[in-house]
């Protein structure tokens, strides 16, 4: 059953007052064939055959019903490009490409706008660019001291990305400043990029507790960016729930010639004036793992899930919490993911139980106080082994990555579900499918 908590008693301007039919019966036909939808994670190393995944994103593309191409990042810092086209259980995988930009374990993967260029966070403390179609590394970007965590590339221009790490550190990064993209090509010449802005402890510092000798304070981890608009990047970090909203203009000049002083854009715009994992019992902040913007319905809200287990809504502008969404069988770490689907009626969540469960939440009426209907009780998928970490959604489906080194697809087909709810025992060897008991 899904639980949910107002932790606001209003609704966000940006959010219509229409309630619209819960979803929760297409979520459950959501299916997944052990034969064509079924990706095994293969190594580029010689000591093993499989590796792990840890990060996984759909191109631009995928989500507007072009080819649905996916992205995964492994633990030993390759990546899979993987065409996840729905094929009959007899037709071939199409071929994959599989490179490897990093010597370590990436944590987080991303499209830039047209689809060219993959950016990777790596263990190493660096984030590669690399080329779709020739899969070489065209730029490193480095300054982090750090594990980097994040990235989100400017959603109105090419050249412009933001990531956060494991410093506590934001930065900023402008393409255009490498001076000779000939010189760029391969990772052997490509000479390191620094950031053009930092924001440094963006998420303050750990302080030091009674009783220990003085230390260097440790600063709290970014771990969720996303951008609102060109100009307004959101963070969100491991020590509590609170999201910070960065104003990323530079000051303007004025009449006069002289820099004016209008704002610090190493200072929040606004942040969060409540922590939600603070509202349902908890004895301490929790932290939050990741971040994705709503669109459509829940255009108007931005979704987090932290470290207490459950979904937090936040209104885009205000940072105000909405709501809170759990499943009492989701337990979250620092790599489970959450992503929302291209409609804005979906969220996804992988989670850290070793029982591979999927779990897909409606969330197409949080905010809508008018709403006269119930909220809807998630959707628990299970298909594979191990903790599902990374998650995220195309048109008309959604892949996951699981510790059994796998990464499974799932479509929504109500003639297989229904099949296979009648036959279970028969269907059990060609498809994975929800088999909860939901009350009609």
């Amino acid at each position: 059953m899904l639980h949910l908590l107002r932790t606001a008693s209003f609704r966000p301007p940006s959010v219509p007052a229409r309630t619209i039919l819960p979803s929760r019966r297409i979520l459950q036909s959501f299916v997944s064939s052990h034969k064509s939808d079924v990706y095994t994670c293969h190594s580029l190393t010689s000591s093993q055959f499989v590796t792990q995944p840890y990060a996984c994103a759909y191109s631009n593309g995928a989500k507007r019903c072009d080819t649905s191409l996916l992205a995964v990042a492994t633990e030993e810092g390759s990546v899979m490009i993987l065409n996840t086209s729905k094929r009959e259980d007899w037709e071939f995988e199409s071929q994959r490409t599989l490179f490897q930009p990093h010597c370590n374990g990436i944590f987080d993967i991303k499209w830039n706008l047209d689809d060219s260029v993959l950016a990777t966070a790596s263990g190493d403390k660096k984030t590669h660019l690399a080329s779709v179609e020739t899969q070489q590394v065209i730029q490193v970007l480095q300054g982090h001291s750090s594990t980097v965590k994040c990235i989100a590339w400017n959603p109105s221009h090419p050249d412009l990305l933001s990531t956060g790490s494991r410093d506590g550190n934001i930065y900023l990064w402008d393409l255009r400043v490498a001076t000779d993209r000939e010189n760029t090509r391969t990772s052997e010449s490509a000479s390191p990029l620094g950031p053009v802005m930092a924001i440094d402890a963006a998420h303050g510092q750990e302080k030091n507790k009674r009783g220990r000798r003085k230390t260097t304070p440790l600063p709290r981890s970014v771990t969720g960016l996303l951008y609102s608009n060109p100009y307004t990047l959101v963070s969100g970090g491991s020590f509590d729930g609170t999201l910070n909203m960065w104003d990323l203009r530079q000051p303007q000049a004025s009449a006069t010639g002289k820099r004016t002083k209008k704002h610090d854009p190493t200072i929040p715009a606004c942040t969060s004036p409540t922590d939600p994992t603070m509202l349902h019992g908890a004895r301490r902040a929790r932290g939050l793992m990741t971040l994705c913007a709503g669109s459509g319905p829940t255009s108007g809200l931005l979704f987090a899930l932290g470290a207490d287990n459950y979904i937090h809504a936040y209104d885009s502008s205000s940072l105000i919490p909405v709501e809170s969404i759990t499943h009492p069988k989701m337990l979250s770490s620092f790599y489970v993911r959450l992503a929302s689907s291209p409609c804005g009626r979906w969220l996804a969540s992988g989670c850290t139980a070793k029982s591979g469960s999927l779990f897909l939440y409606d969330v197409s009426n949080i905010g809508r106080l008018s709403s006269t209907i119930p909220p809807t009780t998630a959707v628990e998928l299970h298909g594979q082994t191990g903790e599902v970490g990374a998650v995220d959604w195309a048109t008309n489906m959604i892949a996951s990555c699981a510790d059994d080194r796998t990464v499974r697809v799932w479509r929504p087909d109500l003639d297989v579900y229904q099949d296979c709810i009648a036959h279970p025992e028969e269907r059990a060897w060609e498809w994975s499918w929800s088999t909860e008991a939901y009350p009609n």
